[in-house]
């Protein structure tokens, strides 16, 4: 099996979800196969207090580009999501079901959007769970230069502000490096979910 894959199979019920987060194990799948469920090793995630803002950022940040909104559109962000191409990745994992599981969990409070607007429109967001001190984070999606990164900078000022500790990121990518993410072990990771997440 693949690093991280531990599982196949199951349902994609709220009970189930959470279940699965709180051990640090998430779905990601194709249309055509089973749920399969992971848990990678090392494991990519962000320190809130370690947020990097690169100086191309600061100005967009200093300005009135975008306005920051959370929860306004959940599905709206987990379409964009869905409807972004990935390099590397045929078609998409956020399929309907996907979209149904967890907006189920957004209606319940658990999942959450964070999103940029600009000129009445939904430009950019991301999505993911908030689980005591943790915030999960599923995907994010840009259609303006530069504005998934400016919610990624706000949503994470917002969570420190709030006492997240830690923002789980999954899988690294070049992207999420550059805003200060970074590789930890396993072992880890489920210590700090131990500790923050709660019963």
């Amino acid at each position: 099996m693949p690093d991280g894959l531990l599982a196949l199979g199951g349902d994609l019920s709220p009970a189930r979800l959470l279940e699965a987060y709180k051990r640090g194990i998430f779905p990601w799948f194709s249309e055509e196969d089973p749920p399969l469920w992971w848990c990678p090793d090392p494991r990519c995630v962000l320190y809130p207090d370690k947020i990097r803002v690169s100086h191309s950022m600061k100005p967009l940040l200093r300005k009135d580009v975008f306005q920051f909104r959370v929860n306004m559109d959940f599905e709206g962000v987990m379409r964009g999501c869905q409807n972004t191409p990935r390099p590397g990745q045929d078609g998409t994992w956020i399929t309907e079901d996907i979209i149904e599981a967890y907006t189920a969990l957004h209606k319940m409070g658990v999942a959450h959007s964070a999103e940029a607007w600009q000129d009445g429109k939904l430009v950019g967001g991301l999505y993911g769970l908030r689980l005591g001190k943790v915030f999960f984070g599923e995907s994010m999606f840009s259609s303006v230069s530069n504005s998934s990164k400016w919610v990624f900078i706000k949503w994470v000022e917002q969570l420190r502000g709030e006492g997240v500790q830690l923002v789980d990121c999954q899988v690294e990518t070049e992207h999420l490096l550059s805003l200060g993410a970074e590789l930890i072990p396993r072992g880890l990771f489920l210590e700090h979910l131990n500790a923050w997440v709660g019963p």
